[in-house]
């Protein structure tokens, strides 16, 4: 995304186009601008990507809208490759937007308690626990 942006810049500024009144520099800046803010989010994401891979464990907080994030960009751009590019581009798209979602899904689970029996956890968020018999009345 990055490189296209970064091309499609060049070319508006050699081709010195404009599009409805606008200013060819303009256009050509804001393309190339496009294209690294566009990079960099997708590197972010690879790292984020990264981090939960190399610590075992759920993306959290920033990271992990980071990532739903991608994931809705990756699904809009998949739509769009679809009719602009072809079927090719459409299903790396979709191939990556799976990637993402799996990631996301993967994690979604609840920890194994760290301390005690596992068969009956931590004792936290249980409740009263089981409830003795009555003792018999002496009467």
């Amino acid at each position: 995304m990055a490189a296209l942006n970064w091309f499609l810049g060049i070319v508006v500024d050699r081709q010195d186009m404009s599009l409805a009144g606008l200013d060819p520099d303009a256009m050509s800046v804001s393309s190339k601008v496009g294209g690294i803010v566009f990079g960099l989010y997708f590197a972010l994401c690879g790292v984020v990507a990264l981090l939960v891979a190399l610590r075992d464990r759920a993306p959290a907080g920033f990271g992990r809208i980071l990532l739903i994030s991608v994931a809705v960009v990756h699904g809009l751009l998949a739509a769009f490759a679809w009719g602009l590019v072809g079927p090719g581009a459409f299903f790396s798209l979709v191939v990556v937007l799976g990637l993402v979602v799996l990631l996301l899904m993967t994690y979604d689970r609840l920890e194994a308690p760290s301390e005690g029996n596992p068969e009956q956890g931590t004792g936290k968020d249980e409740g009263p626990g089981p409830i003795a018999p009555a003792a018999p009345n002496p009467s």
